[in-house]
């Protein structure tokens, strides 16, 4: 019988800032099945879209995209938080619900044309999903696809992303939701 990861996921009011409640996936990871469950989903979403590079943000996607990108045979792009890598890097900064963040490449990364994935663990407003797709870009990659474990629809990060296949495994309600 399949696990259903959604059941490890943990629901945390009013965090980062009261009004807002997290879905918190580090209990899916720690857990062997729902961890293998999550991943077999992300991999079936993910396949037909061939992808030769998987990439995700720091930091709870990397753990997911690395599976994925094992699993599918193809290389891994980790984008970072400022200070982690080494120059040259690229830079794309993006609002979030509750402030602003940076994200960075590395600078000598050439993608050329390859078929690139984003994997995240939740689609928010979708500002974190533009600046990995602008990151791609940059570096010369083609996205075909972003997939999320978790996609908070009353935010509508969907919307921000319409030239862009969109999968979510699940789509959880209310705009309180991050």
């Amino acid at each position: 019988m399949a696990c259903d990861w959604r059941r490890h996921v943990r629901q945390v009011p009013d965090f980062p800032r009261p009004g807002v409640l997290f879905y918190d996936l580090m209990p899916v990871l720690a857990h062997p099945d729902a961890r293998d469950a999550l991943v077999c989903d992300l991999v079936k979403a993910v396949g037909p879209w061939q992808p030769q590079v998987v990439a995700a943000p720091e930091a709870r996607a990397f753990l997911l995209a690395a599976a994925v990108a094992d699993r599918l045979s193809c290389g891994l792009l980790a984008l970072r938080k400022p200070g982690k890598l080494p120059p040259p890097r690229v830079a794309q900064s993006y609002a979030l619900e509750y402030g602003q963040e940076t994200l960075e490449a590395p600078a000598w990364i050439a993608l050329r044309g390859q078929r690139v994935v984003a994997i995240d663990d939740v689609l928010a407003t979708g500002g974190t999903a533009q600046a990995v797709f602008s990151l791609i870009g940059r570096l010369g990659g083609h996205v075909v696809g972003g997939a999320f474990a978790i996609e908070i629809a009353a935010l509508r990060g969907r919307a921000q992303l319409p030239d862009v296949a969109v999968k979510a495994l699940w789509s959880v309600g209310g705009p309180e939701g991050l």
